[in-house]
């Protein structure tokens, strides 16, 4: 992982700082913890969380979330085999970080929810533009230019 350094912020650490944080509030509000996340911190980066319910038009496939940095939020099925899962919608709407209670929403509405395509927010890379719409916690907040309200 590169790490981009300016003007005495750690971009890439704020980052995953920020995004470990927004990944941990979308799971409690979904209703699971942080043992059910994951994330890639590797361009574009990912994060995952596993849900505790399924969908009963799709017995046998587990229910996921999946965020990364170009598409946004999405819901997938994951089959018992191993095989590819499947994207059954993307969030959208205007806001690549939308707050935990617009992803609750999302998953309320399954099977049928969101856009048909996957939106495309922005490239992938240059955290700078998402580090300071994360939420911060601990001391280092206070180097960065803004905090959003969480």
């Amino acid at each position: 992982m590169n790490t981009l350094i300016g003007f005495g912020r750690d971009i890439e650490y704020h980052f995953a700082r920020g995004l470990r944080a927004y990944l941990t509030r979308v799971a409690r509000a979904v209703g699971v913890g942080f043992e059910s996340c994951s994330l890639d911190l590797h361009v574009p980066t990912s994060g995952y969380v596993a849900l505790d319910r399924g969908l009963p038009d799709r017995p046998g496939h587990d229910l996921a979330l999946v965020w990364d940095e170009v598409h946004g939020w999405s819901a997938v099925a994951e089959p018992a085999d191993g095989d590819a899962p499947e994207v059954l919608a993307y969030l959208g709407g205007a806001e690549i970080l939308p707050p935990p209670r617009a992803v609750v929403g999302f998953v309320d509405r399954l099977p049928v929810a969101g856009a048909s395509g996957p939106p495309v927010f922005r490239e992938a890379g240059r955290h700078e533009d998402l580090v300071d719409r994360l939420p911060v916690t601990g001391p280092e907040g206070l180097l960065r230019a803004s905090s959003p309200t969480w």
